[in-house]
């Protein structure tokens, strides 16, 4: 790129100092002093090679800047970073950009060979000719008492050799059964928390979901979100209708509650297969393995086993007998006895090997789920692995890993914000906003959801909106993990997050909005939308409780008895009286007391009494969130 020879503030002295006329020239000391300042030709600055993970002061060196230059480009792309913190490789190169030069990622980096090479191998059944058919892999997703545990292990019970030792069986996470001669690999994870962690990590391990649904119960609430879950992991899905021999059973309702999520089963003219089942009675089972490789077959799942071995782990942990212990599940390649991994930031060679019936083996092949002994440390769930013929690069490329998960800390892929959204549309990185909508009743999401849609049509910034995932009730931990994963923001209409919402919100960064008149929710996603989005104030949540007891006292007010969940309570805080999660009162301390005493704050772990202004209809076991509000610019 061509570049003048510029700096900031002017023309650099450089070319001038001790030039014709300047200090020490034919001037003289005592003449007029004149400064000659030596017009150059542009220079042309080779490309500027970046490695993958760097420090701030390395990186002003690279660039022949000062480190206060780069540390204010850092600002502007909302990072707050010193002289010695480490910078990955894209935010750097944005730094660099912004200050005139091109780059190049590093070229002969142990790092980037290891990443093209894993994108190379989760493409290879598309293009690999030696690429043949691999086991389906399976996850069994549902409402928690619909009998997702029983199936699994009515499947699995149902496919062990009579005689064979199952009481030493290991539980690893993962297994195969067998079928019509064909396997099939379960993954044995509890329910789409776990299945969405492993796709905020990257980690898509799963070709088919099976959702539960108990005939007699029908959809639940965690049946909603286990479907949202599936959809926005575009993975094909199984409806698997469970305790069909109970006499309250009703499948045909199921079917139909089920098509008004957007799930019609093939029999209705839609596209996804529904199995009845009784896991007790072990009824349908072979229905529905069947089904499984059916689709299987129609998704042609292909690996290539002639290759080193990539895949992800499914769980870690440190045995006090064996060490660090993690279960992988192979997705191409072949994983063998004594081979060099790196799994995540750690990395081993492979001493033992062992498969769901604890029992040793040398090889493991495509959809293949086996626990290994070796690594030095303990990955994370989620984690991808891959094998190395060299040692010395499994250990750099592990280390290297280690160092970018530490830059990721402080200058990760944050979650989109709604203050944001417009400057992302202007630089061309976003087309999407993506919305969780949470309402308390069915009559306010039905409303809210079609004008939210509408605003599709009525903007034309070039930004589509797309409802994720809509439900009633409180906003909950899995809606904040959903969010996370797919860079949602989440809009809750007389609503409130529970504790575990609101700490999982506050560790990911996930957005959460809070309306209570629905024109103003409108107004601000589409202002949003069109980058018409002025200063606002914001809630900053303080503190958590939980009313215990509560008294009426003379002159007819009702005081409460708190116990502090979380956070703390300042006497200066608003007050929000939240009723299964749906918002009761709004408003301020009238008084706050420790025994007999006003207090200024009370912290958690701690009980107090509280009066709240213009509200004497507390109930126990309300929950309390208080409150500050402060004043944010818009993005």
């Amino acid at each position: 790129m061509a570049n003048t020879f510029q700096s900031r503030g002017g023309t650099r002295r450089g070319p001038a100092r001790g030039g014709k006329g300047g200090r020490g020239g034919k001037g003289g000391r005592g003449g007029a002093r004149t400064v000659a300042v030596r017009r150059t030709a542009p220079v042309v600055r080779e490309p500027v090679t970046l490695p993958a993970v760097m420090s701030v002061a390395e990186l002003s060196e690279m660039l022949q800047t000062t480190g206060i230059e780069v540390i204010k480009e850092l600002m502007k792309l909302g990072i707050m970073a010193n002289v010695n913190q480490q910078v990955d490789y894209d935010t750097a190169a944005k730094v660099a950009v912004a200050l005139g030069w091109e780059t190049n990622a590093r070229e002969n980096g142990v790092v980037e060979r290891a990443t093209a090479d894993f994108e190379s191998r989760k493409a290879e059944a598309e293009t690999d000719p030696n690429a043949q058919a691999r086991p389906p892999v399976v996850t069994i997703m549902g409402h928690v008492d619909h009998g997702k545990t029983k199936l699994l292990d009515a499947i699995r019970s149902a496919n062990v050799a009579e005689g064979e030792a199952g009481g030493i069986t290991q539980h690893i996470g993962a297994y195969q059964v067998e079928t019509q001669g064909r396997k099939v690999t379960f993954l044995d994870t509890p329910g789409h928390e776990a299945f969405t962690a492993m796709r905020a990590r990257g980690a898509q391990a799963t070709d088919i979901a099976i959702l539960v649904v108990a005939a007699d119960d029908g959809v639940m609430p965690t049946t909603r979100e286990a479907v949202a879950h599936i959809k926005s992991a575009h993975v094909p899905m199984v409806v698997a209708i469970n305790k069909i021999d109970l006499p309250a059973a009703n499948p045909d309702r199921v079917k139909q509650q089920l098509s008004e999520l957007e799930v019609v089963p093939e029999e209705w003219g839609g596209d996804v297969p529904v199995v009845e089942v009784s896991a007790r009675e072990k009824l349908g089972l072979d229905d529905l393995l069947e089904v499984l490789l059916l689709v299987a077959d129609v998704n042609e799942l292909k690996a290539n086993p002639h290759k080193p071995a990539n895949g992800i782990v499914i769980e870690a942990k440190v045995d006090r007998a064996r060490g660090p212990v993690a279960t992988v599940l192979v997705q191409s390649g072949t994983l063998n006895l004594r081979d060099v991994v790196v799994a995540g930031g750690t990395w081993g060679r492979i001493k033992a090997m062992y498969d769901d019936r604890g029992k040793r083996v040398r090889r493991a092949e495509p959809s293949y789920p086996v626990e290994i002994l070796g690594l030095v440390d303990v990955p994370q769930a989620g984690d991808t692995f891959q094998s190395f013929d060299d040692e010395k690069e499994a250990r750099e490329l592990a280390d290297t890993r280690q160092a970018r998960a530490r830059v990721a800390a402080i200058v990760g892929d944050r979650p989109v914000k709604l203050t944001e959204l417009y400057n992302q549309v202007q630089e061309g990185t976003t087309e999407e906003l993506r919305v969780i909508l949470k309402a308390d009743v069915q009559g306010s999401l039905g409303a809210i959801q079609q004008a939210l849609l509408k605003l599709n049509e009525d903007t034309e910034q070039g930004v589509s909106l797309s409802i994720q995932f809509s439900g009633t009730g409180a906003i909950s931990e899995s809606d904040v993990n959903l969010a996370s994963t797919t860079r949602a923001i989440i809009i809750g209409f007389n609503v409130r997050p529970d504790v575990a919402a609101k700490r999982a919100a506050d560790a990911t960064g996930v957005d959460i909005r809070f309306y209570t008149i629905i024109y103003n929710l409108l107004d601000e996603v589409r202002s949003a939308m069109t980058g018409l989005l002025a200063p606002i104030f914001q809630d900053v949540t303080d503190g958590y409780a939980e009313v215990r007891n509560t008294f009426k006292i003379p002159g007819g007010d009702v005081v409460a008895g708190l116990y502090v969940l979380d956070g703390r309570i300042t006497r200066n805080s608003k007050a929000r009286v939240l009723r299964s999660g749906t918002v009761m009162h709004e408003g301020g301390i009238r008084s706050l007391k420790r025994f007999k005493d006003d207090v200024r704050e009370v912290a958690a772990g701690y009980e107090c009494g509280l009066g709240l202004d213009a509200f004497n209809d507390l109930q126990n076991g309300d929950q309390i969130e208080f409150f500050h509000r402060e004043e944010v610019a818009r993005g």
